[in-house]
């Protein structure tokens, strides 16, 4: 199934959320809300969504790496899941607490997320995956969808910062390479 996808430039709560933790990420914000809006597109390109999903959906996207700046770890996913989950008790959204807290656990799972009780977590994974490996590996988003998303909000930084972190990580931890990454 193909879905016509609109580039949308300003997501209200998206912004809101992001806007919350701006000081905390600094000089990396700009890329890391260019990250989140492409790889929330992405999820909308690969499942036409209901409101509910789609709040999950950008919820769970703002939160998903936002470990790597409040912990200053490249093991950031327990530390996003946390961050995730008191954001939807402060908002009376504890029963998305489960299902959001796998989309960001589950963001690097390797292989394939199956459970039919939660199918975003596997639309997430694949959306994130895209735009990490910056369209090489598409996940069953269009290479269109892919270069609009990319023009849109350009990568400001982000892989670089990445890699840079990766590398520090390396150092000190070369027993323990890619904590994020689950099989």
């Amino acid at each position: 199934m193909i879905i016509c996808l609109l580039i949308e430039q300003h997501i209200p709560l998206l912004e809101e959320i992001s806007g919350h933790w701006k000081a905390d990420i600094a000089q990396d914000y700009q890329g890391y809300k260019h990250h989140v809006y492409r790889m929330v597109h992405c999820c909308f390109a690969l499942h036409r969504c209901s409101e509910e999903e789609r709040e999950k959906i950008i919820i769970a996207g703002c939160f998903h790496d936002l470990g790597l700046w409040t912990e200053h770890t490249v093991d950031y996913l327990p530390p996003s899941v946390l961050l995730a989950r008191a954001y939807l008790e402060g908002n009376n959204l504890q029963q998305w607490t489960t299902e959001i807290g796998l989309m960001i656990d589950m963001h690097h799972k390797i292989t394939q997320y199956k459970d039919d009780q939660y199918p975003l977590v596997e639309i997430f994974r694949r959306a994130d995956l895209a735009d990490f490996s910056l369209g090489l590996i598409k996940g069953g988003v269009s290479g269109d969808t892919i270069n609009e998303v990319k023009a849109a909000f350009p990568n400001a930084g982000f892989h670089k910062l990445l890699l840079k972190e990766q590398g520090k990580w390396l150092v000190k931890h070369p027993l323990n390479p890619f904590p994020i990454l689950k099989f």
